[in-house]
């Protein structure tokens, strides 16, 4: 059993503690720090926590917590952090880890130093279809991964924090960006370390300092590539899409947008749909289970049973200080219109790899392009030649 304090009683706080509550019936949140009074006596009050406080440090050593979990704007989180190593608590910590890598690495130092667990809460790594389709990737069913695509669109964040650059550490691309670096870095491989990355950013809608829409590529040291689409400004819901091509195979996952389950409402009566949501009316996409299909569920498993397991969880601060770095990157791209260096001081995975080669022997003399069935049932080789370069066609008997 885990007995937990929940620092912030806001929206991811609230889908944090339905999830807690709800997967394993025996961890509990405990103890619920809010930066306002009447926040933490409603979260107190709403999931049945024995102490509710606006002093941080008071919920963090409270004797009846076990582990903490960070659910508060991203500026405040390596405070949070270095309260709970100083009082040796494990840690749990919502995406993005740090506004910057340098703050993410010394969170992570800083836990690692103080010998405590420390998980990074990257839910949509955890959800049921990413989970199958990673085991499908580690297995083999697509060959080697050439190409990891993330797509996270909606019309924008709930509180008003994430709209301040200073508060957030950047717009939509550190917010849901870090989600699409991590799903692009798992399907690849998480010890093949990133290199470069291109960026286009900028702020199309929002009247705001910092981005409201970006794309970029992030190129891996295999030759593998990632990109991702990310937006605030993206009307009709949330779109969570992912797709991942390798040499034999490929895959399309669509989480949350359009998902086999629509309905048609006149709006009354209507209530909450789904998160991000823009209306109750006309033709909508329910989802059946949020908590569950957002990963949250698993992600928690995850965390606990690595807890109590003494072993790191799928994700970890190392693997949110990696995302943090690729994002740094991403947004001095953005800057000089240039592919720019990923800067990883702290890097524990494979050295010096190289893309791997594209020449497929066929036989003594020839490279394998592609073999069809064609429509007037010929079985075609497209052949290279070796010795002189040239492409050829051969049928097969």
């Amino acid at each position: 059993m885990q007995r937990i304090a929940m620092l912030g009683g806001g929206f991811i706080g609230r889908f944090y503690a339905e999830s807690i509550h709800g997967q394993r019936s025996r961890d509990k949140v405990v103890a619920i720090y809010a930066r306002r009074e009447e926040t933490a006596q409603k979260f107190a009050t709403d999931y049945g926590c024995d102490f509710a406080s606006t002093d941080m440090e008071e919920v963090i050593a409270h004797p009846d917590v076990d582990m903490v979990c960070i659910a508060l704007p991203n500026n405040i989180h390596e405070t949070a952090v270095n309260l709970c190593a100083k009082h040796k608590k494990s840690v749990v910590c919502t995406k993005p880890l740090g506004r910057t890598a340098d703050e993410a690495l010394r969170m992570m130092q800083t836990a690692e130093e103080a010998g405590i667990f420390a998980g990074y809460l990257e839910d949509l790594c955890y959800t049921p279809k990413f989970l199958k389709a990673l085991d499908s990737v580690k297995n083999g069913a697509l060959g080697r991964i050439l190409w990891a695509k993330s797509r996270e669109t909606h019309p924008g964040p709930h509180s008003d924090w994430f709209w301040d650059k200073e508060q957030a550490g950047g717009g939509c691309m550190l917010d849901l960006g870090c989600h699409c670096v991590e799903i692009a870095r798992n399907f690849i491989g998480k010890d093949v370390k990133p290199v470069e990355v291109m960026c286009w950013a900028a702020t199309q809608v929002k009247p705001i300092d910092a981005e409201d829409h970006a794309i970029a590529l992030v190129k891996y040291e295999n030759g593998a590539i990632g990109q991702f689409e990310v937006s605030w400004a993206f009307r009709g819901g949330m779109d969570l899409r992912d797709e991942v091509m390798g040499t034999e195979g490929t895959i399309w996952i669509n989480n949350f947008l359009r998902t086999g389950f629509e309905m048609y409402s006149s709006g009354k009566g209507a209530d909450y749909v789904a998160e991000k949501a823009e209306s109750n009316t006309g033709w909508l996409f329910p989802v059946g289970d949020e908590v569950n299909d957002l990963g949250y569920n698993h992600m928690f498993t995850d965390m606990f049973k690595s807890q109590e397991e003494g072993r790191e969880p799928a994700e970890t601060f190392y693997d949110g200080y990696v995302v943090n770095a690729v994002l740094d990157a991403a947004y001095k791209s953005a800057e000089t219109k240039q592919w720019e260096k990923v800067n990883l001081p702290v890097w524990r995975g494979q050295e010096g790899l190289k893309p791997e080669s594209t020449l497929v022997e066929y036989d003594a003399d020839h490279y394998l392009i592609k073999q069809e069935m064609t429509h007037d049932g010929r079985n075609k080789l497209i052949l290279k030649e070796k010795a002189s370069g040239k492409i050829i066609e051969r049928d097969l008997a």
